[in-house]
């Protein structure tokens, strides 16, 4: 049976992460704690907005309502990489080779790994940055679509048309595929060698979480009272495809997912603070956590996958080890 060690916290918890061996939990009001020989906290923000878990350098890159852009390491230490006044820092993400980027209104910034910095204007809000997984390109989320960036070189913008308001974005871990969550209750994606769409509908909620699996297989997404799993195996992803259902539970809506590093698994939370185990293969389930306070809001897989790390809207915080 899996263990609880509970971090009982007071606060929104907006995102849970290992840098290294190190339990890290962010919250709204600009603190992040730390389970590291006990309980040690520090303030980086006036107000949180924003994360991206960096694992290749681990740290965590954060945005706040105070106009910084800060990296915290696993001691905790946290390092202040931009300053924009009092604009608030809408995204962030973390890019190779200790790249950043974020966004404050209509303008990404991309930070290089030699320090130099280039900004990018779009005729509305950027709501969210991503960056791809090889080479020096991000994509921007945008009302309207999405638009795709090559920071290293002068070369023109690549414009992603598709209506509505789109507020997330992420490449597929092999690069074919970007995909959008959007303001309505929907994905949508384009496949990136011919621009084909990839309308993935049918929530009765927004997805606020989603997860790429451990191979890039699968993209895991919150939403719904199950935890919807879309294929992305075949060179055209989840066309014509329908996706798994795992951990239905009929009165609770999942509100975080995470994919385990090394096997097709997913730990689902829900809104009453419970967290499932699910397999791909055969949806068995196994009980992570049984409830909590208030719905899960953020989770992390060690790079082991034998600890989970996850946080709550109100606060109650903890790690699970399933190796006990």
């Amino acid at each position: 049976m899996p263990t609880v060690a509970p971090l009982d916290l007071d606060g929104h918890c907006v995102a849970a992460a290992f840098l290294g061996e190190v339990p890290h939990f962010a919250l709204a009001d600009g603190t992040v704690h730390r389970l590291d020989g006990g309980h040690r906290q520090t303030a980086v923000h006036d107000g949180l907005l924003c994360t991206a878990h960096d694992t290749a350098a681990k740290r965590l890159i954060t945005g706040g309502e105070d106009g910084k852009v800060c990296a915290v390491s696993p001691d905790g230490a946290a390092m202040v990489i931009a300053e924009e006044g009092r604009k608030w820092i809408t995204a962030v993400a973390a890019g190779p080779q200790g790249a950043v980027a974020y966004a404050i209104g209509r303008d990404a910034h991309v930070i290089l790994p030699d320090g130099k910095k280039r900004v990018f204007s779009h005729p509305r809000s950027v709501e969210g940055i991503a960056f791809a997984p090889k080479g020096m390109r991000i994509a921007v989320a945008r009302y309207n679509g999405a638009t795709l960036h090559f920071p290293a070189t002068q070369g023109a913008p690549v414009e992603l048309e598709w209506a509505g308001a789109h507020t997330g974005i992420s490449f597929s871990p092999n690069g074919e595929f970007l995909v959008t969550t959007m303001q309505e209750n929907a994905l949508h994606g384009w496949k990136l060698s011919d621009g084909r769409h990839m309308r993935m509908t049918g929530y009765p909620a927004k997805v606020k979480s989603w997860s790429w699996s451990a191979k890039g297989r699968w993209l895991a997404t919150s939403g719904a009272p199950a935890a919807i799993v879309w294929p992305f195996s075949g060179k055209d992803g989840p066309m014509g495809k329908a996706p798994l259902e795992l951990g239905t539970r009929g009165n609770s809506m999942v509100t975080a997912v995470a994919c385990h590093p090394t096997e097709d698994m997913v730990a689902v939370g829900y809104d009453d603070g419970m967290i499932l185990a699910v397999r791909f293969a055969d949806a068995k389930e196994a009980v992570l956590r049984r409830g909590g306070k208030g719905a899960v809001t953020a989770m992390d897989w060690d790079a082991p996958g034998a600890r989970l790390a996850f946080g709550s809207e109100p606060g109650d915080c903890g790690v699970v080890d399933i190796r006990a």
